[in-house]
């Protein structure tokens, strides 16, 4: 099986049909039917269910487009290394919405001090997008703070995160250290969108304590949630440090859950056949530094 055999294979999975794939890659389409033709003779195995509405991989053709994918993700490493072994490094990195608006952006700046000639990449998303980008190689490391599912990524814990409810000046809850479990019942949450670490964490506690709650509004940034709750349309939570500025000007307060323990690391995660260039080495270094001085700070 050549390296053809491997991405003709991927390409017909990715878009389930023949005729697409043979279009995506310039190559007529007897073509690409020959090549999973001799694939399936040679192993005897069966990798496609042909239907009439297109081609769907079998249990066998799965698990091969797992090992196809890590593959070329391999060669396009190493041939992203080869085209830019004598020129600028260059490195591609993740952040969650916490993480961007807080974190990443002193880390990545030591490192331009350590690397003068370095080049950084930066996407903010939520985890499961991140993750996702990690496993197609699209990133070569992240900064995330949900939760890491996949088999094929490594993840360490880096800097501690603190997570505290919050609420506007008119609600209830505001000028109160704690509240009960039992209080948040049926309350309307202001909340990140589905797949982001800090609705995962708060969601799993609801439940667990079996209390029923309302989601009112989701957005995809943590400003329009500060906004939307001192605005007084519900209670959030979020990353103590993001809160702060707000709740000086007393335009929100923040409080802890009793018996609901709501901290959380930002994690350092990477796929787990990624080649370590020194570049990459020295951001988990630092991520790792900022989070011994950030927690010491933050004691103080």
């Amino acid at each position: 099986m050549t390296n053809r055999h491997i991405r003709i294979f991927v390409k017909t999975a990715e878009l389930r049909s023949m005729s697409e794939a043979a279009k995506a890659m310039y190559i007529s389409q007897s073509s690409v039917s020959q090549a999973i033709s001799e694939i399936e003779k040679e192993y005897g195995v069966k990798l496609f269910e042909r239907l009439s509405k297109g081609v769907y991989l079998t249990q066998a053709g799965e698990q091969l487009m797992e090992y196809a994918v890590r593959l070329i993700s391999l060669q396009q490493q190493m041939e992203s290394y080869l085209s830019t072994a004598n020129s600028e490094q260059f490195i591609r990195l993740g952040a969650t919405i916490t993480v961007g608006a807080y974190s990443i952006s002193p880390i990545v700046k030591r490192l331009k001090q350590d690397f003068e000639h370095i080049r950084a990449e930066v996407h903010v998303a939520n985890t499961h997008l991140l993750e996702q980008m990690l496993i197609e190689n699209k990133l070569d490391a992240a900064l995330v703070e949900g939760r890491i599912n996949s088999e094929y990524l490594i993840s360490s814990h880096a800097v501690r995160d603190k997570i505290v409810l919050i609420c506007g000046r008119e609600h209830g809850f505001y000028g109160r250290k704690s509240v009960r479990c039992e209080e948040l019942k049926n309350a309307d949450f202001i909340l990140r969108e589905e797949g982001s670490g800090t609705r995962a964490q708060l969601e799993n506690a609801l439940r667990q304590e079996h209390i029923p709650y309302n989601i009112a509004w989701t957005s995809f940034t943590s400003d329009a949630i500060l906004s939307a709750v001192a605005d007084g349309h519900g209670i959030s939570v979020i990353s103590e440090r993001l809160v702060k500025g707000y709740v000086d000007k007393g335009m929100l307060w923040s409080m802890d859950i009793e018996g609901m323990e709501l901290g959380r690391y930002f994690d350092i995660v990477y796929h787990k056949d990624k080649y370590i260039t020194p570049a990459l080495r020295r951001f988990a270094e630092l991520c790792m530094e900022y989070g011994r001085e950030n927690a010491t700070s933050h004691a103080e």
